[in-house]
């Protein structure tokens, strides 16, 4: 029988956990990853400050980059206090609200980000397609629009995602395999019926990160499909060059998210760091990336934040 007994909601205590079997080097693990959040704050900062300040960048490309780089920014600071606190003080304990309200703003931010990445395939496609009338259709109040739906529609999916957790009961043990509250791993800790929530998970992860997945992919058939009708090799190749940084911001969106699913279906026999390293990628390689990923490829991004950096030079 199990140590813990059956408790109410408010006054359970999870307990967070770092890298598995590597506990000693908790410190010195924690340089990296202290580096990479630095990283993704002060990008995605820098190219929202850039966006804001440059009025040559006010257009649906740089409103879409902005909404990125928000999103990019929630998702780091939704992780940072507990996974450094974990390395640098051993704070594992985490209340149930605080744990559920984490959860809520990593797949909050997590929809969000895959909701910002169908609407800038989206804004690709009518540009590449309609080069001259695109300004006209996607216009400021209309990106307005298509960024407030985002957050709605993040909000209303994920919510009931999490506020089931609150009718189960929960009487194993309270330990978490991750340094963040992740929502299949606290439905492993109940011990009753978890059937309803894994439904409703999977079918708001389906409905949201899933279903953008086949749009973009659907978005890059048509975005292919007109440049091949380019007439003008020279077009057809700068054509491509615009969706490259796109390109990326989705590999290092989907990719990760894809590994860390099919470790935990498929990896039950690894090494309990390689959930551990795969979960905390998934949440910050793309934070770190896209900023870097914008400002090399995007010629306008690198000139504002050098204008930024070094405003002598320019």
């Amino acid at each position: 029988m199990s140590n813990f007994q059956n408790t109410t909601s408010s006054s359970i205590i999870f307990l967070l956990t770092g890298v598995p079997g590597l506990e000693a080097f908790h410190t010195w693990i924690s340089i990296p990853f202290c580096f990479l959040y630095l990283t993704a704050l002060s990008g995605n900062s820098l190219i929202l400050f850039a966006i804001v300040t440059q009025p040559s960048l006010h257009e649906p490309m740089y409103y879409f980059l902005s909404m990125l780089s928000t999103t990019d920014l929630g998702l780091s600071i939704s992780t940072l206090v507990t996974m450094l606190g974990i390395f640098w003080f051993n704070a594992r304990k985490i209340s149930f609200n605080a744990c559920l309200s984490q959860m809520f703003f990593i797949q909050l931010f997590t929809v969000m980000e895959s909701s910002v990445l169908l609407a800038m395939a989206f804004y690709r496609f009518v540009a590449i397609s309609n080069p001259l009338r695109y300004a006209t259709i996607l216009t400021d109040s209309r990106i307005a629009q298509i960024g407030v739906s985002i957050v709605i529609r993040g909000t209303l999916t994920m919510t009931p995602v999490v506020a089931l957790l609150k009718r189960l009961s929960y009487c194993h043990s309270h330990v978490l395999h991750h340094s963040y509250c992740f929502h299949p791993d606290v439905m492993k800790l109940s011990c009753t019926d978890t059937r309803i929530n894994s439904a409703v998970g999977l079918t708001a992860m389906i409905s949201t990160v899933g279903l953008d997945s086949i749009l973009i992919l659907l978005s890059y058939v048509l975005i292919i499909k007109t440049v091949l009708s380019i007439a003008s090799p020279e077009q057809r190749k700068k054509a491509f060059s615009t969706c490259i940084s796109h390109v990326g911001a989705v590999a290092i969106f989907y990719i990760p998210l894809i590994s860390l699913s099919f470790v935990h279906r498929f990896g039950k026999h690894a090494p309990p760091y390689v959930h551990t390293l795969i979960a905390n990628t998934y949440l910050l390689i793309p934070p770190v990336m896209n900023p870097i990923i914008y400002s090399v490829k995007t010629k306008q991004i690198r000139r504002a934040v050098i204008k930024i950096l070094h405003p002598k030079d320019i």
